[in-house]
């Protein structure tokens, strides 16, 4: 799932002093802390969190009152044996719906991050790869990737299901990447099930921030990999959305901080840099003119589907050619203006007029408006080829949200419910969370020298060892992460990450453009084939 609408809000004002040298402390590394801390600090227990069940009371003896940390501690991990009827094979698997407590340096509990993974029964653990996942937001839970690509069991998130009244029947999923990689999905804190369990703000500011999140999620990986005797399995990395700048970040912690190799990086609909997208970078017109150009021509193909990356060469090349050239001598040369903003309106089909009057620089919100607004529809930001109602089409303002997007929080939420208490047998007593906006508007990107990227992380992990690859995604109509972006930053990578260990895949599709079969089957082809 994307980044989030609060956090594109604050890149728009904020872009240029996006950091992430934000001071995150230390992780303790033992899952259990000494017995000389198992009691808590405060004798007065915290309310619980928002939306969850129970909780100690507000005061009374404080020799009776339950610690802190137990009040919200998730209930004790689930292990089940499951079996699963597929086109041409049966697999026989144990799935574990749990959770790993983090400590501070001082043995303090912190948080409860739950997991969900799947392990093939009858697998040699020693050269079995195992994947780890997680999706991004901030805020985003597991969910997305778990049931709309690689788990076991799939919910159709296209078509009749891409609605909030669709079934949350979850069916075995074909293209599951359970065939030939054990699978690990990760709720950050927040997200999911996942959840603190120590009080105040010091805690959440440091977990809500682009490094405290990193060296969480990089601990839980390697307390997981400890937890099952797999330290010695080729490992693998994957990300969604946000992921793109969780993803290289955390490998590089397991590298240096942890001590865990990783053989592989899958990123799907990665956001790479925040410099790219919005401020007053001039690449944000840059990257998301091929995606519109994309929509355009899929609008006027009917959706048949012959629109394809190869098929948008000439717009690619004219976005980081003569267009770009064009928006660097600005509106001062009005020649230039002008015939820049006439090309981008035979491009994406916007009015002349309107494009003439945006001097053809189109931000993502004015173009989803803007397509189709004769017939008072809006484009999707996940996936642009798919468009909604206008709620307000006679306001001179925006009051949409993502006709691509929004249908599937109710669905996909009841299907993750269902499986984890029903199938899975594991019933933490509060609210699950699919994509948290407290979570979004809470995180702290930091200010100062370093922007919130992750490119430098990437070149570092990826000059440390010359063995591991890295895997990137993307869908032709996303216009929350357009594949273009990610296309000019591994074009800038030094010569050792050549296309033997760098490979950039794009797909009809939007931002989940697993949604669809083809792209499905097409990206779980390319995963498998990086593992062998």
């Amino acid at each position: 799932m994307g980044i989030g609408p609060a956090m594109r809000r604050y890149a728009r004002a904020m872009i240029a002093l996006l950091a992430v040298s934000i001071a995150t402390g230390a992780w303790a590394d033992d899952e259990t802390p000494p017995s000389s801390q198992q009691q808590p600090a405060a004798t007065t227990p915290a309310p619980p969190p928002a939306g969850q069940k129970g909780g100690g009371r507000r005061g009374g003896d404080a020799a009776t009152a339950p610690p802190s940390a137990e009040q919200h501690r998730l209930p004790p991990d689930s292990t089940t044996k499951q079996t699963l009827e597929l086109p041409g094979r049966t697999l026989s698997f144990t799935a574990t719906a749990g959770s790993i407590r983090v400590f501070d340096d001082k043995g303090e509990p912190q948080a409860d991050i739950a997991y969900t993974s799947y392990q093939l029964d009858g697998a040699d653990r020693t050269g079995r790869p195992v994947t780890f996942l997680f999706n991004g937001g901030p805020g985003a839970s597991s969910a997305w990737l778990q049931f709309g690509d690689v788990g076991p069991w799939r919910l159709s998130i296209s078509g009749d299901g891409a609605v909030a009244s669709a079934s949350p029947d979850l069916l075995p999923n074909a293209e599951t990447w359970l065939d030939f990689t054990d699978l690990v999905f990760i709720d950050p804190v927040g997200t999911g099930y996942s959840r603190f369990v120590a009080s105040g703000d010091e805690v959440r500011k440091r977990f809500f921030s682009v490094d405290g999140d990193v060296s969480s999620i990089a601990l839980v990986i390697r307390r997981w990999l400890e937890k099952y005797d797999r330290l010695l399995s080729p490992k693998y990395v994957a990300g969604e959305s946000y992921g793109g700048i969780r993803g290289p970040k955390i490998v590089r912690n397991l590298q240096t901080q942890q001590g865990v190799g990783v053989r592989g990086l899958i990123l799907v609909s990665p956001v790479l840099d925040f410099r790219d997208y919005s401020g007053s970078s001039l690449l944000q017109y840059v990257t998301s003119l091929p995606t519109m150009a994309a929509v355009a021509r899929e609008a006027k193909d009917a959706g048949k589907g012959s629109v394809t990356r190869a098929g948008l060469s000439d717009v690619e090349k004219y976005a980081q050619g003569e267009f770009l050239l064009d928006l660097i001598k600005g509106q001062a040369d009005k020649e230039a203006t002008t015939r820049l903003a006439d090309r981008v309106a035979a491009l994406t089909g916007i009015d002349q007029a309107v494009s003439r009057r945006l001097a053809g620089r189109f931000e993502v919100e004015e173009f989803r408006r803007e397509f189709d607004r004769r017939n008072g529809r809006v484009t999707g930001r996940y996936d642009a080829s798919v468009s909604g109602f206008d709620p307000y089409p006679d306001s001179s303002f925006s009051h949409f949200g993502d006709p691509s997007g929004d249908p599937l929080m109710a669905p996909l939420t009841s299907a993750a419910v269902d499986l984890t208490t029903r199938k899975l047998n594991w019933r933490p007593d509060g609210s699950y969370q699919l994509l948290s906006d407290s979570v979004n508007q809470a995180w702290d990107f930091g200010r100062g020298r370093n922007p919130a990227e992750s490119v430098s992380q990437l070149r570092q992990i990826l000059a440390l060892d010359p063995n591991m690859k890295l895997l990137v995604g993307h869908g032709l109509f996303d216009l929350a992460t357009p594949y273009f972006a990610s296309k000019i930053i591994l074009d800038q990578l030094p010569a050792y990450a050549g296309p033997n260990r760098v490979k950039l895949v794009v797909y009809p599709g939007g931002h989940m453009f697993y949604s669809r079969d083809g792209a499905r089957q097409a990206f779980r082809a390319e995963v498998e084939a990086l593992m062998k």
